[in-house]
């Protein structure tokens, strides 16, 4: 690990740090003792540094991770990425900058084996920011879900979509080979993930700026009915802090949240990254861990947040390296 030199903290920082100690609970209502007792246990894992799994990984273009998700039946990983500046894409009268690219919500789907080794790609123009994704195991193969139909401004996603997974394809979001939903309409900045094991959908999204999270049955969701089993707002989120990723596994509902390393976010004080964790169906017991996990790295930004039920582990993403050829390395944790 590399050695810093200490400097004051900054004015934010010293705040963060003194209201977050450890382990911090933020009940959103009284607990029962059995669950403030299950609530120690299962968050304990939390606040352990992360075990290294892949480290040093390239994606197809030089930006960062944006989120990851499993496929555990073919034993591959999807990782999400902005498509890079400079590239001219078919049917393209120019090439676009980097930051077009975010703001036209272009994405650039990679296909990874579990050793970090890049199989294949698409192309998803007009999605969205990529901030979260899922892999539902289904009878005619895997579906991919995304945030779909960027906004013209924000560059993030109106809605939500599956596909399968065709290398080199590229797809628009208008494409016939996609099936779309809008479960909030008039909502911004959607995102999704999938808790397989259960047959659930988490979806984040925004409306009047405040996000939300709600939790779906998946098989109903796909039907186009749109109910949710919880609709509550996003535990955490007066931080102020970026969301980075969320994932779902059973009654927990997981998120990371910080930014990377900057003069106003030092390294020799652990940066602002954290982990947090909520009961989704009670809302209670939330809490939020430091999460310093190789602090050496630099900048050292959260990106993407999953669980692997085949290890029964949960994993985060942390992207490194030179603007422009930015790599990932993945670090898990276990459950309970």
């Amino acid at each position: 690990m590399a050695r810093f030199v200490p400097r004051p903290p900054t004015r934010r920082n010293a705040l963060r740090a003194a209201a977050l100690p450890l382990g911090l609970a933020l009940p959103a209502a009284p607990a029962r003792a059995a669950d403030a007792t299950r609530a120690r246990h299962d968050a304990s894992g939390l606040a352990t540094p992360g075990v290294p799994w892949l480290t040093g990984v390239r994606l197809r273009y030089g930006t960062v991770l944006q989120s990851f998700a499993f496929d555990e039946s073919h034993r591959c990983l999807y990782a999400l990425q902005v498509v890079g500046g400079g590239v001219r894409l078919p049917g393209e009268q120019r090439a676009y900058t980097h930051a077009e690219r975010v703001s036209r919500g272009d994405l650039c789907l990679n296909r990874l084996t579990f050793r970090g080794v890049l199989t294949g790609f698409m192309v998803l123009k007009g999605f969205g920011h990529g901030g979260a994704m899922g892999v539902e195991q289904h009878r005619k193969g895997s579906r991919l879900w995304t945030e779909w139909s960027a906004h013209p401004v924000s560059g993030y996603g109106r809605g939500v979509c599956w596909f399968t997974f065709a290398d080199g394809r590229v797809l628009g979001r208008t494409s016939a080979r996609l099936t779309v939903h809008t479960p909030v309409p008039g909502s911004t900045s959607n995102s999704v993930t999938l808790d397989q094991s259960r047959r659930r959908l988490l979806l984040r999204y925004k409306t009047g700026g405040d996000p939300r999270f709600a939790v779906y049955d998946l098989d109903r969701f796909a039907a186009g009915r749109f109910k949710p089993l919880a609709d509550f707002a996003q535990p955490g989120a007066d931080l102020g802090l970026p969301f980075q990723g969320m994932t779902l596994h059973g009654d927990t509902l997981y998120q990371l949240m910080g930014s990377g390393y900057s003069p106003g976010n030092f390294p020799e004080f652990g940066g602002d990254t954290y982990l947090g964790r909520t009961d989704w169906r009670t809302r209670t017991s939330h809490r939020v861990f430091p999460e310093q996990t190789a602090a050496h790295l630099s900048p050292r930004e959260p990106e993407g947040l999953a669980v692997r039920l085949g290890d029964r582990r949960l994993y985060f993403g942390l992207t490194h390296g030179a603007p422009g050829a930015m790599r990932f390395s993945l670090y898990s944790k276990g459950l309970r």
